[in-house]
């Protein structure tokens, strides 16, 4: 069996060329930002404006080292390799000061051959990384593409490094260097596994047929099944999701393509939708006498999961189909979840995506801005059964085709999708964001660009990428971009087949009515401010007004501000402070989205899906996240829980303010739902003025008007117009699943009466139990405690009866041992009638 001997650890690292000859230590995995934050050589770059500062660090070379020790055995090995999981990214790489290799490309993994720069005892690799900034300054100084995204570092697009690093309208102008992840010397000595591709093949309910290709490798050679004369054999062992075997066979090494059938299989269902059931694939690798040379496991969802454009009669659908099933998409787009990538950890992303799941997400995409995550990343998806729509990493530039950028983007493109394909969530490959549309509708940006670039878009995303992952997986939906319709600049943002951007709503200041008819929106959005704690994370008191510097630092889009308040104006009187204002508009950012996502999933059938821009923060900043920088839930994912239940209800107005309304019961399971709704008209004090109800049944997988109301006789006058709402709620049997509500004036125009907020708190075992009431209608009651952060079971909700509503805090979201009465002391109630002066 080889051996692996892990460089990870500690390194020394300097300045190169500096005038001073001072080393620092840093960890690998990790970041030179990281690492100069470590050795306190800067302020953390989130701090107010420190990130211009420490940019400009980034514009410097630097250089890390470390030694390690050589065994004479080690150097008897058949061959020697360095493994390198993640560079980022211009790098010449030494050992014992040769050179070994030179890398240009964050997103690939590199494996170079070593043994014959090694030595018994002590040895020493060093390896230096040239500024990124310098690289693109310099390109954009010497090439003819003018675009760059908003906020963006011009040149960014020549450098194989994810381009979000260099700015985007949500995100800082950091682009950090170093060795991010696993760095390793593999020492080789017998056959070892070099890539295992499994396909599934679902006959039908009772069987599913796994198609096993093995490739093994020798040193000094490439795949054949022999080492020096002696056979090898491959161990397949199986195990079902509880652990049992399967099935344990023993191939021979004549055998590189094989298969096993798994019979009567637990299926793998997108959350919402079923269980996700994980089996285990182990693959041992074993010579003629059963000693293991070296080993493969991954786990696997049995599932289908493709993309349907079929005609229908609207156009052509785009809806992603699991076993079959056509799903309506629900979720959001995914960023990166940090600059400095050492604060990315296991623990913080796979709680995000259990926020995901809280919210009733069974979709992520993964934007193609930023760069691949991490392992753990995708298992978590795996387990909670969050789909992921994987763009290639591509987004809103324009990119030159040469061998060089040929080769990296090709290879990087084959290594992602071996490391990917087997795993259960994986729906579609994207080829990029947004380039089609920009070509075809030819941006502004993108005028007056040589047409070779425009002829290189197409030789990228629709001949040599889809052939790159073609090679490595040719089961999975490719699509060339987002949004597209299927490619060739054929109207790529066409709302009747593929998938759709729609950003008049925000970008052009339209109203929320403005929402049309798509097949799939993959991508909208509407921005608000970070709760003030986060707000208080990165300023000094004198700084917290939106239109200080550094709160303008924290906003990168230079026109957010002014949108925000104007679409507060449309809708809300002025708040009274900064708090208030992020209040308000997170409650702004919440409307707009929910009137979306609710009158697409009306539409059920004609359109399919809601990815909504953007699921989090890669730093603490005013932007389109529903969970900020600190996993601070925003109004809006509390606001997606609901909106995003599988059962649930929804409103749909003749028009905004109407008092002709529709009311919508949504079964987005694939069982029939029994249930029960009513409609009540109430004033302010909660008194019923009219009421209805209705009960049936909903077919698994539907949308069905159940109701319709016409309130005119009571809102032809005004004052009475002002202060009465409908309570629109849904039961299964006794329990209230679902309540929506809707007013008939703007929020500005209605009468809230000064809410007295009676609070009570009690607990069981593993939870607080939170109640709150009060003697008139209040309207998107938000809680908070001063000195904690939890999750509540809801937030930003109504209050519409006497019985006020009552929430839940699971006790291990606490870091200390807190009491009922500690609970009611620290927690914070505020509605929309506290948020102005009276």
């Amino acid at each position: 069996m080889g051996k692996t001997q892990s460089l990870n650890g500690v390194w020394e690292w300097q300045q190169e060329g500096a005038a001073h000859d001072a080393i620092y230590t840093g960890e690998v995995p990790g970041t030179l930002i990281s690492d100069m934050l470590r050795n306190k050589l800067i302020e953390d770059p989130y701090w107010r404006c420190n990130e211009y500062e420490v940019r400009e660090l980034m514009g410097m070379d630097y250089l890390y080292g470390r030694s390690f020790p050589v065994s004479r055995e080690d150097l008897e090995c058949s061959g020697a390799e360095l493994v390198c999981a993640g560079l980022d990214t211009i790098a010449s790489i030494c050992i014992n000061g040769c050179l070994v290799a030179e890398t240009r490309d964050m997103h690939r993994t590199y494996r170079f051959p070593i043994k014959e720069y090694l030595q018994e005892g002590k040895n020493r690799i060093e390896i230096l990384f040239r500024s990124p900034l310098n690289f693109v300054r310099k390109e954009d100084e010497e090439n003819d593409i003018l675009y760059a995204s908003t906020g963006c570092i011009r040149g960014n697009a020549a450098l194989r490094k994810a381009h979000y690093m260099f700015g985007w309208d949500w995100g800082p102008q950091l682009p950090d260097m170093g060795i991010f992840r696993d760095i390793a010397i593999e020492y080789i000595n017998t056959a070892k596994i070099e890539d295992v591709h499994i396909r599934q093949e679902h006959e039908d309910r009772d069987n599913v047929r796994l198609k096993i290709e093995i490739k093994v490798k020798q040193p000094f050679s490439c795949g054949e099944s022999r080492v020096g004369g002696q056979s090898w054999f491959a161990e397949v062992e199986i195990t079902d999701p509880e652990g049992k075997p399967v099935c344990k066979t023993v191939r021979s090494s004549g055998e590189l393509q094989f298969e096993e059938i798994i019979k009567e299989p637990e299926l793998w269902w997108p959350n919402g939708l079923g269980e996700q059931p994980l089996y285990k694939v182990s693959i041992r690798l074993l010579d003629e006498a059963g000693t293991s040379l070296d080993t493969y496991e991954c786990r696997m969802g049995l599932r289908t999961v493709t993309v349907s454009t079929d005609k229908n009669e609207y156009g052509n659908e785009f809806a992603i189909t699991v076993n079959g099933i056509r799903i309506f998409t629900m979720g959001a787009n995914y960023i990166p979840e940090d600059n400095i990538l050492t604060r990315v950890t296991k623990e913080r992303t796979e709680r995000l995506i259990e926020d995901c799941a809280a919210a009733n997400f069974n979709c992520l995409r993964v934007w193609g801005g930023g760069y691949y995550p991490d392992d753990y990343f995708y298992d978590k998806c795996d387990e909670e059964g969050i789909l992921v729509w994987q763009d290639l990493m591509f987004g809103c530039n324009v990119y030159a085709l040469n061998d060089n950028f040929e080769e990296d983007i090709v290879e990087e493109t084959k290594d992602n999708v071996r490391r990917l394909r087997h795993h259960a969530c994986l729906a579609l490959w994207c080829g990029n964001n947004e380039m089609e549309w920009g070509w075809a509708d030819e941006w502004a940006r993108l005028k007056g660009h040589h047409p070779r670039y425009k002829a290189d878009y197409t030789k990228i995303f629709e001949y040599i990428l889809p052939r790159a992952i073609r090679a490595c997986d040719d089961i999975t939906f490719y699509w060339p971009s987002s949004p597209s319709s299927g490619g060739a600049f054929d109207n790529p943002n066409g709302i009747n087949r593929g998938d759709q951007h729609y950003w008049e709503v925000w970008h052009s200041g339209k109203p929320f009515t403005e929402y049309g008819d798509f097949s799939f929106c993959s991508e909208y959005g509407f921005q608000s401010f970070p709760h003030s704690k986060t707000i208080a994370s990165f300023t000094l008191l004198k700084d917290r007004n939106i239109f200080s510097k550094v709160m303008e630092s924290h906003q990168k889009n230079p026109a957010a501000n002014g949108k925000i308040l104007n679409y507060i104006a449309d809708y809300f009187l002025y708040p009274k402070d900064t708090d208030s204002l992020a209040y308000i508009s997170q409650i702004l950012q919440l409307k707009a989205i929910e009137y979306g996502v609710e009158h697409w999933r009306r539409k059920r059938g004609q359109c399919m899906g809601s990815l909504y821009w953007q699921l989090n923060d890669c730093w603490p900043v005013a932007s389109w996240a529903s969970i900020d920088y600190y996993g601070r839930w925003k109004a809006l994912h509390y606001g997606a829980r609901r909106f995003y239940a599988p059962f649930t209800i929804s409103i749909g107005e003749e028009k905004e303010l109407s008092p002709h309304i529709s009311y919508y019961v949504h079964n987005d399971t694939r069982e029939e739902e029994r249930c029960r709704t009513e409609i009540q008209l109430k004033d302010h004090e909660f008194r019923v003025l009219w009421e209805k109800a209705w009960e049936g049944g909903l077919p698994a997988l539907s949308v069905k008007k159940c109701m319709e109301a016409d309130f005119s006789s009571w809102t032809d006058d005004e004052a009475a117009r002002s202060s009465v709402f409908s309570v629109f709620r849904l039961y299964r049997g006794e329990e209230l699943v679902a309540e929506r509500t809707v007013l008939f004036v703007k929020p500005k125009h209605f009468d809230y009466k000064a809410p007295a907020y009676d609070v009570s708190v009690s607990e069981s075992d593993h939870s607080f139990h939170i109640t709150v009431k009060a003697a008139c209608f209040c309207q998107y009651v938000e809680l908070y405690f001063k000195d904690f952060d939890v999750i509540f079971s809801d937030n930003f909700f109504d209050i519409t009866s006497p019985e006020g509503i009552t929430v839940h805090v699971n006790k291990k979201d606490f870091e200390c041992h807190m009491t009922p009465e500690l609970i009611k002391e620290n927690l914070v109630v505020r509605s929309v009638a506290d948020s102005y002066k009276s």
